[in-house]
């Protein structure tokens, strides 16, 4: 008998469990009288001795004898443990399995991975363009190199809230055979930018994120000087609102520049700590931050980073813009 396993959907959770295929119709007679049944239930539930099913069962032990005898041979119970008692040994016996089955000889079709998760409809439509068909993550993750680099010579401190963004990514993607995570002089060095991009981290620290500003439905405010750039927070095209705490940050999806067919999504806060509130915000709070998308081609929120807990760490956001 194969073993496999069985997903099954509750509450928006998805639950697996073993499954053993019978292949043998004799076997599976076996398995599926009623007693039989009875007993492999609980035995499922439990290790239990003959004598201990009879008397749940108030049937004569010589029946269940019988029954469990058949489903030893079937393959669906086994003896797990043997006790003295009252000058007898007593077998203990359980299910191989939670779960038996049949399975016809139909050929398996392929499913995306997206289908046999949970996944919320805004989600899907944010992420579309970065999902295979056959469910794998199809584009590039950009963070800021740590060593210093670009005209503000900053060393980034927001790559690793990549890692997080992955682990999301995760629930819903398959994993690529090519690495995906790339520093940004890597990208612009290698010229890389035609791709689905996802680019973590503000101007300051993430060069493409810097190149990519002027076409930002809402836009890092990036003065020259003498000195390069001054950085003046994100201002607001659409309200003109200007946003310059720490803990603020914009999640945009646009269409990539260097390639239409492709697109961005970007994760950049005014400082580090913005990032991360960006990255919680797609993660942690997805059902706020993507409330109001509806599929097109530009989005932009702005994403402000709380700490309710009081321990000096944003745990929480709200929806700016």
């Amino acid at each position: 008998m194969d073993k496999k396993l069985l997903l099954q959907e509750e509450n928006k959770t998805q639950k697996v469990k073993g499954i053993t295929i019978v292949k043998d119709p004799q076997r599976l007679k076996m398995i599926l009288n009623r007693l039989s049944w009875n007993i492999l239930v609980m035995l499922s539930e439990k290790e239990m001795y003959p004598l201990e099913i009879a008397k749940k069962l108030k049937i004569h032990e010589q029946k269940v004898y019988y029954h469990v005898r058949k489903l030893a041979k079937a393959g669906a119970i086994i003896v797990v443990r043997e006790e003295e008692k009252k000058g007898a040994i007593a077998k203990y016996y359980r299910a191989t399995s939670p779960a038996f089955g049949i399975e016809l000889p139909q050929k398996y079709r392929t499913v995306k991975r997206l289908s046999l998760l949970s996944m919320d409809e805004q989600v899907q439509k944010f992420f579309k363009e970065f999902i295979r068909e056959n469910g794998t993550f199809e584009g590039k993750i950009v963070v800021g190199s740590p060593t210093p680099h670009g005209p503000f010579k900053t060393s980034a401190r927001d790559g690793h809230y990549a890692s997080h963004l992955t682990f999301f990514l995760g629930q819903f993607t398959v994993m690529p055979e090519e690495f995906i995570i790339k520093l940004d002089v890597d990208m612009k060095a290698e010229k890389e930018e035609k791709n689905n991009l996802i680019l973590v981290g503000g101007p300051g620290t993430n060069l493409l994120t810097q190149e990519l500003n002027e076409f930002l439905p809402i836009r890092f405010n990036m003065q020259p000087s003498e000195q390069g750039f001054l950085f003046g927070g994100l201002v607001s095209k659409k309200t003109s609102n200007v946003y310059t705490a720490d803990t603020a940050g914009l999640i945009a999806k646009i269409a990539n520049p260097w390639d239409n067919s492709k697109q961005i999504i970007v994760l950049a806060g005014n400082k580090a700590v913005g990032t991360k509130a960006c990255v919680l915000a797609l993660t942690n709070f997805w059902r706020k931050t993507l409330k109001g998308y509806r599929g097109e081609d530009t989005f932009a929120a702005v994403i402000q980073g709380f700490d309710l807990d009081g321990d000096g760490k944003v745990d929480s956001i709200e929806i700016l813009e």
